[in-house]
């Protein structure tokens, strides 16, 4: 009896044992107690109602509709949405999921996506609307809308707002409220009290026919503070420490610079800026380096077929306390690592490091506390671009010539470091923490980004559309010459709210394609689609 017992074969028993081990473990997750502190703090401030997500994630019927979409999301990197590298450097407003969380993530789906007791769920933050920061004391406006036209063209135009302040007024924080987020790209605000730079900025204005004037790249004039404040998508506002911040004078303006991306359908903005005065005293304005391609070893020009790296160095004069940083580039962009070293090289600051650039997720990036870089300290960034065949974005097909433009197609080198003269104790100031919330809210019919994109003619394509109305809904592919390639929703029936398609593109050739959404309210809604070879 005993000889028999010792000479069996255990390896499938214990292959059983370990596995019902395992599903033990994985068992003890539930959503309320487990999995939703996860997604409520890293996915609900974009998707809930009202918000960029294609599908709100508030509920446990909600995620766990979409529970093996999200693992795969997840454990791929590719949400939540940060290019970053959180182990080089601290940023404001980081998101990241720990290998844990996706441990949780994971292991809750694989074993059943058990719900759990109610009573254990934390509750859905409560998100404000409107401005993420409080009551502005000032709202600036474009002083009428503005309409994109849908010709598959980048648009830049500078809207020139007067201030309105009757004495000098101190600027603690600037929060942009994009009004289009079909076709705002991104936003840039300068600052001038130059009669002479205003008046120069109003002659463009007035001999432009539409509101504002065509400037592409910078503002079109000389102006005093290039970088007042700025937006990009999923952005917190800018909020300086006390004492820190902007001032304005009376009888200055600002210059608001938006870049519309490409519409195949007019789309209309109107965007706002939030100004909140200073609670204190300012004792330092901010102030913007721009790094640019004078600052380069080489010359900024990238040959075809190859992957090119550019580096720029420059000396701090005297010490300085960093704010924010905002690294710049276009579509071949691949990665960025700023830093700063002493002379000697003997000391190093990591600022920021981008290991994959991604075009459609850049920011203006601030730090927690104040970074301190003492004088003769020099910066040194690094940016590497991609313009072989291999790089699924690449604007062109061969790959081409590429130099300095302003255009989404061209390419760029571009680095912003907002500052102040340093202070002893700078490195104890903290920046004020976001609400975990997004400035980019839609009230009625819209289509969102496709997923994947760039992607394999192989792949199905996920596309998220939210409706005001039910109704009778079409979803179609083109080609950029206007032809409808596919079908996807031929009139169908969809009801009121959040909605995800599947889009299947097998056997279509490689190139950029339209994906184009009617709605029942009749709204026409498009977006690109990039697709690569098998």
């Amino acid at each position: 009896m005993l000889s028999n017992f010792h000479g069996m074969n255990w390896s499938p028993f214990l292959g059983l044992v370990l596995f019902l081990a395992h599903a033990s473990v994985a068992a003890q997750y539930t959503f309320h107690a487990d999995v939703a502190p996860i997604i409520y703090t890293h996915c609900t401030q974009c998707h809930r109602q009202g918000e960029i997500g294609p599908m709100p994630f508030t509920t446990y019927e909600e995620v766990s509709a979409y529970g093996n979409f999200i693992v795969y999301v997840t454990a791929s990197g590719y949400m939540p949405p940060w290019t970053p590298d959180h182990n080089y450097s601290s940023l404001r407003g980081e998101r990241f999921l720990t290998e844990e969380e996706k441990a949780v993530l994971s292991e809750w789906v694989a074993s059943g996506m058990s719900e759990g007791n109610p009573a254990d769920n934390p509750g859905v933050p409560s998100f404000p609307e409107g401005s993420q920061i409080g009551e502005p004391d000032l709202v600036l406006s474009m002083p009428e809308p503005f309409v994109h036209q849908g010709n598959m063209m980048d648009q830049y135009q500078v809207f020139v707002i007067p201030t309105g302040v009757t004495q000098s007024t101190e600027v603690q924080a600037i929060e942009v409220r994009p009004g289009n987020n079909a076709v705002d790209h991104h936003a840039l605000i300068a600052y001038t009290n130059n009669p002479s730079t205003i008046s120069q900025a109003q002659s463009l204005d007035a001999a432009d026919p539409a509101p504002g004037y065509e400037s592409f790249g910078d503002y079109g004039v000389d102006v005093d503070e290039f970088l007042f404040g700025g937006w990009v998508p999923g952005t917190p506002p800018i909020q300086f420490p006390s004492t820190i911040g902007h001032v304005m004078e009376p009888g200055s303006h600002l210059l608001l610079q938006m870049h519309y991306g490409p519409s195949p359908i007019e789309e209309t903005d109107q965007t706002e800026i939030n100004i909140f005065f200073a609670d204190a005293p300012i004792q330092r304005e901010v102030e913007t380096m721009i790094v640019g391609p004078q600052f380069l070893d080489t010359p900024f020009i990238i040959p075809p077929d190859q992957i090119t790296t550019f580096h720029a160095s420059v000396e701090i004069d005297e010490d300085v306390s960093l704010v924010s940083i905002t690294p710049h580039c276009h579509l071949l962009g691949k990665s960025w690592e700023v830093f700063a070293r002493s002379s000697d090289a003997v000391d190093t600051i990591p600022l920021i490091s981008i290991p994959s650039w991604d075009f459609n997720w850049q920011g203006l990036f601030t730090f927690p506390q104040l970074v301190h870089i003492p004088g003769g300290y020099v910066v040194e960034a690094f940016c590497t671009y991609d313009n072989t065949s291999d790089n699924p974005i690449n604007p062109n097909d061969p790959p081409e010539w590429m130099t300095w433009g302003e255009f989404t197609t061209d390419e760029m080198y571009v680095l912003f470091l907002q500052g102040v003269p340093y202070m002893a104790g700078d490195e104890d100031i903290a920046m004020s923490v976001p609400d975990r919330n997004t400035m980019m809210t839609y009230v009625r019919d819209n289509l969102y980004p496709a997923w994947p994109n760039p992607a394999s003619s192989e792949q199905s394509i996920q596309v998220g559309f939210h409706l005001a109305q039910a109704g009778r809904t079409t979803l179609s592919l083109h080609d950029l010459n206007g032809r409808e390639v596919r079908r996807f929703l031929d009139g169908e029936l969809r009801g009121q709210g959040y909605h995800l398609e599947s889009m299947g593109v097998q056997g279509l050739a490689k190139g950029t394609y339209v994906y184009r959404l009617v709605t029942p309210s009749g709204e026409v809604r498009a977006g690109q689609l990039q697709l690569m070879a098998p």
